[in-house]
């Protein structure tokens, strides 16, 4: 079966209010579902629900109102000031409106043990996909007092307590049915995870596939996080090798990085061209090398410091003389990681280059190296995408109108940007920020978020300078962005 991990499942929530399907749409929906599977079970009873402060209780609350018919207790852990999202709360005003029994419980001492006595249905939902670590009181009383009932006990989304990755966790609501939303959750096909989840249902809350394919803001938000134990250099060290036949593409590449949050990004270009970049801004790292292009004797230089980055950015303004391509297919496979555009998309990198590869090409790029024109319609061209990227292990982000990226398992697509940015420069800050973000996630990932970002950092330009919109304009907007 079809599963999800926690964190693509928060992206996909995310990416449907950016489609215009509301959470709180989505919460009536799954409300509605749990309600709904009940009713099938049972045509009566005495029904009590645990409901969390997050959006797993503000589920359960649209539950309740489902099951007005049932002799109904709602049990909010906490108060009702601390409820956590506006959709949640709506819910839970709702209810207030309605005859419905509703009990409070802001800590252990106001635990009522006989709530959780002779009754025919518990429903738990006190935290959803949304728990990481040891399980607090009051709610790890109200665990284990539903584990003790003799009640036939459904649990919302996953299990409270359950690790919905499959990773280890502390104790978990034994549930005798799970009935979970859109897709399972990974954790669930563990051969161990039945004696937690019991029956598992899977229910449509309304996600259209679209959802999926689609790049939006919640692809941004796993990069958008750092521990505040960082130091320098931990959020990433990006190595830009470019320049020689142009300055501007690798410092606009470079800035690009910094602005997408690098602590550290150096350029490694031909000394002929080293202090123009530099001059670009205090904040670039210039690493002059020989010449005015980059040639063999370059290499050893240039191996050392791959080894103190954790990605390399190759190709930018690099120029297209047979040494230069013959000296970036030498360097491909000492790379860590490696984003590959421009000038260092040549024919015969793969399968040659590292295993762990973003390519940044537009159709013309990618008929070069690929030798094959490139589809037009969608159809074709996703097919072609996912041939290429599982053929040759790379993840692909092919530049257009609708940039499509692959990697060989699945495509999605990335409908920001403007046609404002064809203006040069664009795709050279697009790889500096795959580069940051690919740093310290994976490859995959780090492409749909930089391909999103580039777009909507492009829109925001646009909106202000219309066609005349520059590169830079675009670096400059990349943190508005990435606050989202």
């Amino acid at each position: 079966m079809d599963v999800i991990s926690s964190t693509r499942m928060a992206a996909v929530d995310a990416n449907c209010e950016y489609m215009g399907i509301k959470r709180l749409q989505l919460m009536e929906n799954a409300g509605a579902a749990v309600a709904n599977s009940i009713k099938k079970r049972f045509k009566n009873g005495k029904v009590v629900i645990i409901a969390g402060k997050g959006n797993n209780g503000g589920d359960a609350f649209v539950a309740a109102r489902h099951l007005v018919k049932y002799e109904t207790t709602v049990m909010l852990i906490g108060k009702k000031e601390d409820i956590k999202t506006p959709e949640a709360r709506h819910n839970w005003n709702a209810l207030e409106k309605t005859n419905i029994s509703l009990i409070q419980i802001p800590d252990s001492t106001m635990l009522d043990i006989s709530l959780f006595k002779k009754k025919d249905i518990i429903i738990d939902g006190i935290f959803g996909t949304g728990i990481r670590g040891n399980v607090n009181e009051p709610e790890s009383s109200v665990i284990d007092l539903i584990n003790g009932s003799e009640a036939f006990v459904v649990s919302i989304d996953v299990p409270s307590g359950f690790d919905p990755d499959g990773d280890e966790f502390e104790k978990s609501v034994k549930a005798d049915l799970t009935i979970t939303f859109h897709k399972m959750k990974t954790g669930m096909n563990k051969q161990s995870a039945g004696q937690y989840t019991g029956e598992i249902e899977v229910a449509d809350i309304g996600i259209p596939a679209e959802v999926e394919f689609i790049v939006g803001p919640g692809d941004i938000q796993p990069f958008l996080k750092r521990p505040p134990t960082f130091h320098k250099g931990d959020a990433g060290r990006v190595l830009v090798i470019g320049g020689g036949a142009y300055s501007g593409a690798p410092a606009l590449c470079a800035l690009g990085a910094l602005r997408a949050g690098a602590d550290i990004v150096t350029v490694a270009s031909p000394k002929s061209v080293s202090d123009i970049i530099a001059s670009f801004s205090p904040n670039l790292i210039v690493r002059a090398l020989s010449g005015e292009r980059l040639i063999e004797d370059d290499i050893p230089i240039i191996s050392g410091l791959i080894e103190k980055h954790d990605v390399v950015v190759i190709g930018m303004g690099l120029g297209k003389s047979d040494e230069t391509r013959l000296v970036v297919r030498k360097i491909i496979p000492l790379c860590k990681k490696a984003v590959i555009d421009a000038d260092a998309l040549v024919p015969e990198i793969f399968p040659a280059s590292c295993r762990n590869t973003i390519i940044t090409p537009h159709k013309g790029e990618l008929k070069r190296i690929s030798g094959i024109n490139v589809p037009e319609s969608e159809k074709e061209k996703i097919g072609f995408l996912l041939d290429f990227a599982k053929n040759n292990n790379v993840s692909v982000l092919l530049k257009g109108a609708v940039d499509l990226i692959s990697d060989g398992a699945e495509v999605r697509a990335n409908r920001t940007g403007n046609a404002g940015m064809t203006v040069g420069g664009t795709g050279d800050v697009l790889a500096g920020l795959a580069g940051a973000l690919f740093a310290k996630h994976d490859a995959f990932s780090a492409a749909c978020a930089a391909a999103f970002i580039n777009g909507a950092a492009g829109d925001l330009a646009f909106s202000e300078f219309g066609y005349g919109l520059l590169a830079t304009d675009v670096i400059d907007q990349i943190p508005e962005v990435m606050k989202l």
